[in-house]
């Protein structure tokens, strides 16, 4: 599996947009676009990628949520490539509803699809066994300090995270959390448990 960020030199506000292809583009791999971010330059550099003879450039698109940030470019990209929008349930736009629980084929692996809300009502993980790879949008699994407040679902999603082994993580912001994402969530989990206690604690 090779994943490139598309919109790492990006000069617009836009979130991370990944391609991701197989290690081999075999005409069975599935060329997968994760979110789709606002800057039109990503079009361009798709058509400049080696993505394999015979097969669609962007097959799939996933949306880790429907923020614009995410998702303003998702025309232009339906246009130029013609690919099958999956997203959560409550996205209208999407071709395919992605539910919690279930797999889903992305370049030459196997995603789990992870329901994490907090950040939105609708916000996704994709997450690959195989390689240890979470893509998590923008669910913040960083947190450092005990402050703030923090909702079930979100702890009970962060729970489920910590189940898994998880060496990269790579968000909707910033660079990639490279070679501990397991220890990241599980002192995010810590973390988050620790400040709903404190604010219990106080009423």
């Amino acid at each position: 599996m090779r994943i490139e960020n598309l919109t790492a030199s990006s000069t617009c506000y836009t979130c991370c947009v990944y391609l991701v292809r197989g290690d081999w583009n075999a005409i069975e791999d599935v060329n997968t676009l994760i979110d789709v971010g606002r800057d039109p330059s990503v079009i361009p550099m798709i058509e400049s990628q080696d993505t394999g003879v015979g097969k669609k450039r962007v097959a799939q698109v996933i949306l880790t949520h429907c923020h614009y940030d995410h998702t303003s470019l998702l025309p232009e990209i339906r246009a130029a490539f013609k690919p099958i929008v999956c997203a959560y349930p409550t996205f209208r736009e999407a071709d395919r509803y992605l539910k919690d629980g279930e797999f889903v084929k992305i370049a030459d692996r196997t995603f789990e699809i992870i329901y994490t809300p907090g950040h939105s009502h609708d916000s996704i993980c994709l997450y690959c066994e195989q390689d240890g790879v979470l893509f998590s949008g923008d669910v913040n699994l960083n947190i450092q300090t005990t402050g703030g407040t923090f909702q079930d679902d979100y702890v009970q999603a962060l729970e489920k995270l910590s189940t898994k082994k998880i060496k990269t993580i790579y968000p909707g912001h910033g660079s990639p959390i490279v070679g501990n994402g397991d220890e990241v969530i599980r002192r995010t989990l810590m973390n988050a448990k620790r400040a709903r206690a404190w604010h219990a604690g106080r009423n």
